[in-house]
């Protein structure tokens, strides 16, 4: 899906969160949080940007292991196998840091949307005021239909994804089914035969309005957001110096 270059990612990454005003500040701490890191460029990107500690969170041991080795020469990044539900209130002290950031569309991964908010909440409670947080996240609350439900995600010589969506009536306007289909071959010309995957899994549909009723209802103020290809939001936060009651 991203393409395999982690340190080409980690370089495009750590511009984007510059351009955001994600750096670390005197006043907001020096800890960054990467809830559903995946393969780490994000957390990559955190280290570059001069976070002293970067908490690299997400529930794949493979991509885990897949940071740990891009970042031997990254003290600052440390890898933390834990659900991002629960990580903040495990692992980070409240007030103490700089940024959390959770990229990637892993919003819609969770189960409920009250677990959307939840964690809003306990990103707000692990900031340092004035710290700053963001999200990223694909708007699927307007129906695709027709050919628009299959996206085009990468194409490469031996590798293809593509996904599908549906609507189940069983949900109503709750979740989405998501279908992954992976072309795979080794080798190139014509006797390499092509191989498919499959998989299938459910994705909350979050209403952007939804998003920021709920940020703001955690005690974060949005700085600045932008919309991108195929729906995806992204919301750029400061926690304000003083929580809502």
């Amino acid at each position: 899906m991203l393409g395999g270059d982690l340190d080409a990612l980690a370089a495009a990454q750590r511009d984007l969160l510059a351009q955001w005003g994600v750096v670390p500040g005197s006043q907001d701490g020096s800890l960054a949080v990467d809830l559903g890191c995946g393969p780490g460029h994000t957390s990559l990107a955190l280290a570059g940007l001069g976070y002293d500690s970067v908490l690299a969170v997400d529930l794949s041991g493979p991509l885990l292991s897949e940071l740990a080795a891009h970042a031997r020469d990254m003290p600052a990044v440390r890898p933390v196998r834990a659900d991002v539900r629960t990580a903040l209130p495990e692992l980070v002290r409240p007030g103490s840091a700089g940024a959390v950031v959770c990229l990637g569309d892993t919003l819609t991964h969770l189960p409920t949307r009250g677990d959307v908010a939840a964690l809003f909440a306990d990103v707000t409670a692990a900031l340092a005021p004035g710290g700053t947080a963001v999200f990223a996240y694909r708007d699927l609350t307007v129906p695709l239909t027709g050919t628009d439900r299959f996206l085009p995600v990468r194409a490469t010589e031996d590798r293809i994804m593509t996904c599908f969506l549906e609507y189940p009536d069983d949900y109503d306007d709750y979740t989405v089914v998501v279908h992954d289909l992976i072309h795979s071959r080794d080798g190139a010309g014509a006797g390499a035969d092509w191989r498919l995957n499959t998989h299938s899994y459910r994705k909350l549909r979050l209403s952007h309005a939804w998003v920021l009723a709920q940020l703001r209802t955690a005690g974060l103020r949005v700085r600045h957001e932008e919309s991108g290809p195929g729906a995806m939001r992204t919301v750029v936060l400061e926690r304000a110096c003083e929580q809502p009651r």
